[in-house]
């Protein structure tokens, strides 16, 4: 299943190096099935807890998603936290945030733990009211993270207009945001594991997973493999006898602009996204581009059509030439993606009902890098047996 195609920013960004042939052991602690951010990053956790390791990927680590990936993490979501108090109950939803705030620290420990820089930089987010009618959807929001602790301020438009090019009704700006190198943070956590003893399987499809009583038969076309515990990390490519609950695809658009000298009018480097859906949300990156992405479809594959993408990088162009009129830009880079939402804006993380040895980290919906850091760590407290906050709220069956 192609998940991305077009030029990628992020791929000329890192010289991947291959890993050595392993020799398969008898019987492993845990075996993840895929290379990408979920895969890396519960790699990065069980290697710290001493578990035996083997990471199975059918193409190559951080091919898939991970390379599309534009590498803004945020503790917010696409739900909003007062919405998602409506959805689930206040307890549940507040828990679920506080998670999501401790996974931006867990990230950065990622980070500093990588055997290269990944680029992480913590930053600030403006999330602005692309109309006046979302103003008072907005301001319920910053009441709810300001009540119950979340570091947050209400800009009105004044605010937004003295330090921005562009005006809009009103934002709510928060902290404890990141940017990162997507690519090299999945990487980095991969070699980070690979380095205490993890053994990596690139190249390597995985035909059939068989759940017995004390283990867990793994069957691939380099051979079988068997494991105490098995983790799919697939994310939106299927994974053999196996549906991933509560998923609808959609693909979107990004884009990496030429380098730009003077950056003046982009106030301390913020991430900023918007309230109308689909939205559009950018970063910069080290060198000084601008990564725009958004113009979400509802499509189960990507686009055939080059002239319904042109269109659409067009409009991508437009859209943040409005905000900058100032600045001449042109895309450098351009590709679009394939990514999943489950159908209540959480991701999908756990045990498997029928199967007990089998477990899923998929870290649907546009915050997936930090879903699938939150997942590394449930996981974690449930293979060891221990109670997890979070794991009432994320089963796969909810």
């Amino acid at each position: 299943m192609k998940l991305h195609k077009g030029s990628l920013y992020w791929d000329t960004t890192f010289q991947r190096e291959g890993f050595a042939k392993a020799e398969r052991k008898e019987i492993y602690d845990a075996v993840i099935i895929g290379g990408g951010m979920s895969g890396a990053l519960t790699a990065y956790v069980l290697s710290n807890e001493g578990y035996s390791i083997a990471l199975i990927e059918q193409d190559e680590a951080g091919g898939g998603s991970t390379s599309a990936n534009t590498g803004l993490l945020q503790f917010s979501n696409d739900i909003m936290l007062h919405e998602l108090i409506k959805q689930i109950g206040e307890d549940k939803a507040v828990e679920f945030y506080l998670s999501c705030k401790e996974a931006m620290k867990n990230l950065q420990d990622v980070a500093e733990h990588a055997p290269f820089d990944v680029n992480f930089h913590t930053r600030e987010s403006l999330y602005y009211a692309s109309t006046e009618e979302d103003v008072a959807r907005l301001k319920k929001e910053y009441d709810a993270l300001r009540k119950h602790g979340f570091p947050v301020e209400f800009w009105k438009r004044e605010d937004i207009e003295a330090y921005f090019p562009f005006s809009q009704p009103a934002a709510i700006v928060t902290e404890g945001d990141a940017e990162v190198n997507p690519l090299r943070l999945c990487m980095g956590a991969i070699y980070y594991a690979y380095e205490r003893g993890m053994d990596v399987f690139e190249h390597t499809e995985v035909l059939g997973i068989q759940d017995t009583e004390e283990r867990v038969l793994i069957k691939t076309t380099d051979g079988d493999f068997q494991a105490r515990a098995v983790i799919v990390t697939t994310g939106y490519a299927p994974a053999p006898d196996m549906t991933i609950p509560q998923k609808d695809v959609k693909v979107t658009y990004a884009a990496a602009t030429q380098p730009i000298e003077d950056l003046s009018f982009w106030r301390d480097r913020m991430m900023i996204w918007e309230t109308k859906r689909p939205y559009l949300y950018m970063r910069l990156t080290d060198d000084n581009r601008i990564v725009v992405g958004g113009l979400d479809q509802n499509m189960d594959t990507l686009p055939d059509s080059e002239e319904h993408i042109a269109k659409k990088f067009g409009q991508l162009k437009s859209e943040l030439q409005e905000l900058f009129p100032e600045q001449k830009l042109h895309f450098d880079y351009e590709w679009t993606a394939l990514f999943g939402e489950s159908t209540d804006e959480l991701p999908v993380i756990g045990r498997h009902p029928l199967e007990p040895h089998v477990y899923y980290l998929i870290g649907l919906g546009g915050n997936g890098t930090v879903y699938s850091m939150l997942g590394a760590y449930l996981l974690r407290d449930e293979l060891a047996g221990k109670s997890n906050p979070n794991e009432s709220i994320l089963e796969i069956e909810r």
